[in-house]
């Protein structure tokens, strides 16, 4: 029961005194005999999807401006009751006004060492980076966004990995149904449509260097061919559909043109790709995954 003493007031005009400060509990940073459960290591405590607006380089020498989602994660030893949360984001917040790429997360992630008492540290930022497409034939121009996040891990000995994830959509004509089809007008003379499907190839990369989002994106155009359009026209879908039965490809074909694409790459150390089709045919969607083979490394 609440006492009858205790006011129901807020008192706007409330000031926190330095003694006042230092009589507030933390139970997070209490002592291990008020940790629950079992005393063990936890490898990531932190705060996910914290959103704030920072800047990015492009080719060109010029800056863009995305709104981010931010994952960031400390790694809590054995013995500690809990960590600031609070700190992810507040130190994250001293380098607002940077310049973000793969390289630079590991002055944030030494930054979390440092402040929350950490010998591991992980983070990830999670954004929609547009580039402009051009028309196939029509002459248009629209953005084509991509979804991107750059992530940067630091162990216990103090070394940094950076990845770059990226989603590519495509369209990928079956060339069994493309066989199937002629095979109906050729035989029996009946109209027949080959199937095709919106794709999604899905890339994580380790660097060995920085490399652009642009460069990137480069390097899956030139493996697929059929990237999904924005601005389209009559002429443009004539030439999506003359593009897509030149290009015509199994999910299987489609991880092995990455790799053999993303292979001779000197900037990436090693790398996944998932390619998904998400069948037109089938009510389930076609899968292949692939890795570059490095020993120890993604699987």
């Amino acid at each position: 029961m609440i006492s009858t003493k205790l006011k129901r007031y807020y008192d706007p005009t409330f000031t926190v005194s330095d003694d006042y400060k230092a009589s507030l509990p933390d139970l997070q940073n209490g002592p291990a005999s008020l940790i629950e459960g079992a005393d063990v290591p936890i490898q990531q405590v932190g705060i996910s999807d914290f959103k704030l607006p920072l800047k990015y380089p492009r080719p060109d020498g010029e800056l863009i401006t995305l709104e981010t989602s931010v994952d960031g994660y400390v790694g809590l030893e054995a013995g500690k009751k809990g960590i600031n949360m609070s700190r992810i984001m507040r130190s994250f917040y001293e380098f607002q006004d940077d310049v973000f790429h793969p390289d630079k997360l590991e002055e944030v992630l030494e930054k979390y060492r440092e402040d929350l008492d950490s010998q591991s540290a992980y983070l990830r930022l999670s954004f929609n980076y547009p580039i402009s497409q051009e028309s196939l034939r029509s002459g248009l121009e629209g953005y084509q966004y991509y979804t991107v996040a750059i992530e940067g891990t630091m162990n216990t000995n103090g070394d940094f990995r950076s990845f770059i994830h990226l989603d590519f959509e495509y369209s990928s004509a079956c060339p069994c149904s493309y066989e199937l089809s002629e095979h109906a007008r050729e035989k029996r003379e009946v109209v027949s449509i080959p199937h095709s499907q919106r794709s999604v190839a899905n890339l994580t990369v380790e660097l060995n260097e920085e490399i652009f989002i642009e460069d990137l994106v480069q390097h899956c155009q030139d493996a697929l061919m059929t990237e999904t359009q924005v601005m389209v026209k009559r002429e443009d879908e004539q030439a999506f559909a003359e593009m897509n039965g030149a290009y015509q490809k199994f999910v299987e074909d489609a991880a092995r043109l990455l790799y053999e694409e993303l292979n001779d790459e000197e900037r990436i150390k090693d790398f996944v790709i998932r390619c998904v089709h998400m069948e037109s045919l089938h009510s389930h969607d076609a899968v292949s995954r692939i890795c570059k083979g490095v020993k120890n490394g993604l699987r």
